[in-house]
């Protein structure tokens, strides 16, 4: 006769998903990822995805059914500028919210915070880093820098063999995001395999289309109290697609640049003015302030504004 299970949760009852989610409060994480990033369509399913599937994983739990933490480490692919590190904070945010992780801080570090230059120092400072941590998350940038085959006396192989220790052993409270170029980062796990076995989910993020970084051009000038002119909306496109076609794009971070540069032109354009301007004039980038890019002159050879 088969054995009993006297502890076996009832499962004859209804469960609300809904009001577990309403009441988690990541509808409103998710909803500002929705509201504050241009684009990105399948990065943002690809979190409510996963999102759906702590909820139901913290349901289960509240049921009494056995449960094992899922793995939750991830990797994160695309150009720069692609909003790598402002999905990795809302991240952050739903696994505190869903209680993944205690805290929900959001660490991001680079090779340089981590490997140290001399025998004695790596093993100190990426201790340190995962201390400030752990009950967050670790997002590491260009991840595939750590390891540098080809320099024996590099010490990153010592960084990797510690985090891939904690990401084992304390990955009920620490979940680190990789990040960087695709093709990279698959080299990366090529070579350390330990690193994709540890993987639980890797995500793509694309770059943007011109008329998406426009939108994403028009919201950084509105955080700002700044807005195009129609004629500098017309402009801002054209310049889009000239700085696209140069080198060293990074998609939403070159828009960003190019604006601070262009807010500088305005500045000095209206402090050139010999009487008092309109107030509104404080808030409006003309044509003249992006014009004046050397991406509308001969293409740099460095691709910069």
């Amino acid at each position: 006769m088969p054995e009993t299970m006297t502890d076996a949760p009832a499962l004859g009852e209804t469960v609300d998903l809904r009001a577990a989610f309403d009441g988690a409060g990541i509808g409103e994480v998710l909803a500002g990822l929705e509201r504050d990033l241009v684009g990105l369509r399948p990065v943002k399913a690809r979190i409510r995805e996963i999102a759906a599937l702590l909820l139901v994983e913290r349901v289960r739990q509240g049921c009494g059914l056995a449960t094992e933490a899922p793995t939750l480490h991830m990797s994160f692919t695309g150009n720069p500028g692609t909003g790598k590190t402002t999905v990795a904070l809302r991240m952050a945010s739903i696994l505190k919210a869903l209680g993944f992780v205690r805290q929900g801080q959001l660490v991001s570090v680079t090779r340089d915070d981590l490997v140290g230059q001399y025998i004695g120092h790596t093993a100190p400072k990426t201790k340190e880093i995962l201390k400030k941590a752990i009950g967050g998350v670790l997002f590491i940038d260009e991840a595939y820098y750590l390891y540098r085959p080809d320099n024996e006396r590099d010490y990153g192989q010592e960084a990797i063999e510690i985090l891939l220790q904690v990401m084992e052993n304390q990955r009920e409270d620490l979940v680190v995001i990789l990040a960087g170029y695709a093709d990279r980062m698959e080299d990366f796990f090529t070579l350390n395999p330990g690193f994709r076995s540890r993987i639980a989910h890797h995500i793509d993020f694309p770059d943007y289309a011109d008329d998406e970084l426009l939108a994403i051009s028009e919201s950084m000038l509105a955080r700002q109290h700044y807005r195009l002119s129609p004629e500098a909306g017309a402009v801002m496109a054209r310049y889009i697609a000239r700085r696209r076609a140069q080198p060293y794009f990074a998609n939403a971070r070159s828009i960003r640049n190019a604006l601070d540069r262009a807010r500088l032109r305005q500045a000095n354009r209206l402090m050139a003015a010999p009487q008092p301007i309109p107030k509104a004039a404080l808030t409006i980038i003309e044509p003249a302030d992006l014009l004046a890019s050397r991406v509308f002159a001969a293409p740099a050879a460095d691709g910069s504004d």
